[in-house]
């Protein structure tokens, strides 16, 4: 799926813009972060997602919903809210920083189980780990971002599991999955993407 510069657009403005109601403040937009009727049919379909908040460039909040059973638009408007108030790592985001907030969503592509490990592509591919009981998610940029190879990527993504950094290799047990996205993100003079194809928490 790829989006248009008028759907990117759209996606952030859902997302500032719910933040800005739950915080009680009217958003620069005027938009209250509400679809209805009029929101482009991309923007219904059932897709998971996730929202990354940044202040001065510095991670505020990371929450997402990476499974396909809500519209895309009510996913963002939901996670970014998550994000901004409810990432446990971070206190809750205030509406002084609202303003200096920047907001980036990334869109998940299909779950597919890759056929080795070494097809496992860096800054291309985000992870999820699954033992039936513990689930583990990372985005594919953070893998790029620490400078890990495929197997720290999966080491990595069973602790967020809270499982062994080596249970990816323990076969039926554990399911590795793969996934793209189309990541955009707020710049002066407007949305910028960074496609990589180059509550959980992808962060």
């Amino acid at each position: 799926m790829r989006f248009s510069d008028t759907e990117r657009g759209a996606l952030l403005c859902i997302a500032r813009a719910s933040v800005a109601r739950s915080l009680g403040v009217e958003s620069a937009s005027g938009s209250t972060g509400a679809w209805d009727d009029r929101t482009p049919e991309t923007l219904r379909r059932r897709t998971g997602a996730f929202v990354t908040l940044r202040v001065a460039g510095a991670p505020r909040g990371c929450v997402g919903h990476p499974r396909a059973d809500a519209p895309l638009a009510d996913v963002v408007a939901r996670m970014a809210v998550a994000a901004a108030c409810s990432d446990p790592r971070f206190p809750p985001l205030t509406a002084a920083e609202l303003d200096r907030a920047e907001f980036e969503v990334s869109v998940l592509g299909p779950l597919t189980e890759p056929a080795a490990v070494e097809r496992i592509e860096v800054g291309r591919h985000g992870v999820v780990v699954d033992d039936g009981l513990h689930q583990g998610l990372l985005l594919p940029q953070v893998a790029a971002e620490q400078g890990w190879d495929a197997p720290t990527l999966l080491a990595e993504t069973c602790r967020k599991a809270r499982l062994p950094a080596d249970a990816w290799r323990r076969g039926a047990r554990v399911r590795v999955r793969v996934f793209e996205t189309e990541r955009f993100s707020e710049r002066r003079g407007g949305p910028q993407a960074a496609v990589d194809d180059p509550g959980v928490d992808g962060r």
